[in-house]
C-alpha cells in the first residue's frame, strides 16, 4: 500500500508536465513492458471469448486508472482513495448476501458525508464524480480479474490485459501530454511510478497472499485510505480537516466490517455445502 500511494504522489507531481491522462499512459506502458518481460505469456491456445475478456480487462484497467488520476488532479490523495474504496466495499456487501451487511454501507455513507466536511462545495464536484467512477471501475476490475485469472495461467492474463490497456491509452495520453512525455526525466519518473504503483505492490501482494488468509489480506487493504492520507500529507503537503479524517476512519471501519461479513457468509455457505455432501459426518472446522 505504501508503494502504491508513494507512486500516486509522484504521479501528481508530474501532472503539470504530462497531465493526468499522459501519466496514465506512461504508467500502463511501463507496467505492461515489465509484466510482459516477467510473464512472457503464450498467445496460442486461447479462444475468442478469452481474448475478448482480456480486451475488456485492459479497457477496465485504462478507464480505472484514467478516472483515478483525473480525480487526483482535483482532490487530495486521501479523499480520492477513500471514495474509490467504495467500489470494492459495495461488492463485499453484495457478496455477503446478508441484510445486516448493509449497516456497513450506512456507516460508509456517513463517512462519505463527513468527507464533505459539512459542505460538499469544499470538494471539486467533477473530482468527486471521477473518484466515484474509479470506484465503480475498481469493482469491475475485481470481477474482470477473476474472469481472466481463470482463463490464463500465472500472470499471463494480467500482462496481456495491461498491454491492451496501454495500447488503448496511447492516443489519449499522447494528445494530453504531447512532447513532454518523451523527456528523459519524465520517462524516468513515469517508469518509477509504474514500478511503485504496479510491479512492487503486485509482487508483495502475491507473497502476502501465500501467508495470509484472503479475508485478513482484504482487511489490511481496507487501510489504504489511511496510507494515502499519510502519503498525501508527507509528500504533497495535503492537510485534511478533522471531519475528513473522521470520514476516512468511518469508511475504513465499514470496509473492514464488510470484508468480515462477506468472509463469514462464505464460510457459512461452504459449511452448508460440506454437510449436504456428507450428511452422515459431523461438520468440523478445517485445520489451516
Amino acid at each position: 500500500m505504501a508503494c502504491q500511494e508513494v507512486g500516486a504522489s509522484v504521479a501528481v507531481v508530474l501532472f503539470p508536465q504530462t497531465g493526468p491522462l499522459g501519466m496514465v499512459m506512461l504508467r500502463l506502458v511501463f507496467s505492461a513492458i515489465v509484466l510482459l518481460v516477467i510473464a512472457r505469456p503464450s498467445l496460442r491456445g486461447h479462444g475468442r471469448a478469452n481474448w475478448l475478456a482480456v480486451l475488456g480487462f485492459g479497457a477496465t484497467l485504462a478507464l480505472m486508472n484514467g478516472l483515478f488520476y483525473l480525480a487526483l488532479s482535483r482532490l487530495p490523495l486521501g479523499v480520492t482513495v477513500t471514495i474509490e474504496v467504495l467500489g470494492p466495499l459495495v461488492l463485499s456487501i453484495l457478496a455477503s448476501r446478508r441484510a445486516s451487511a448493509w449497516l456497513w454501507a450506512l456507516l460508509a455513507f456517513a463517512g462519505v458525508l463527513a468527507l464533505g466536511g459539512g459542505g460538499w462545495d469544499r470538494l471539486d464536484p467533477l473530482g468527486v464524480l471521477f473518484a466515484l467512477g474509479a470506484a465503480a471501475t475498481w469493482a469491475l476490475y475485481i470481477l474482470s480479474s477473476a474472469r481472466v485469472g481463470r482463463a490464463f495461467p500465472r500472470l499471463d492474463g494480467l500482462a496481456l490485459a495491461m498491454a491492451a490497456g496501454a495500447v488503448l491509452s496511447l492516443p489519449v495520453g499522447i494528445a494530453a501530454g504531447g512532447a513532454a512525455l518523451f523527456r528523459p526525466e519524465v520517462l524516468g519518473l513515469g517508469a518509477a511510478v509504474a514500478v511503485l504503483s504496479s510491479t512492487i505492490p503486485y509482487a508483495l501482494e502475491l507473497i502476502a497472499l501465500r501467508r495470509l488468509a484472503a479475508s485478513a489480506f482484504a482487511i489490511l487493504m481496507s487501510l489504504s485510505p489511511a496510507t494515502a492520507s499519510i502519503a498525501g500529507l508527507l509528500i504533497l503537503h495535503q492537510r485534511l480537516s478533522w471531519l475528513e479524517v473522521v470520514g476516512i476512519a468511518l469508511v475504513i471501519l465499514a470496509s473492514i466490517g464488510a470484508v468480515r461479513a462477506a468472509a463469514r457468509a462464505d464460510a457459512a455457505t461452504r459449511s452448508r455445502g460440506d454437510r449436504d455432501a456428507r450428511p452422515d459426518e459431523p461438520f468440523a472446522e478445517p485445520v489451516a
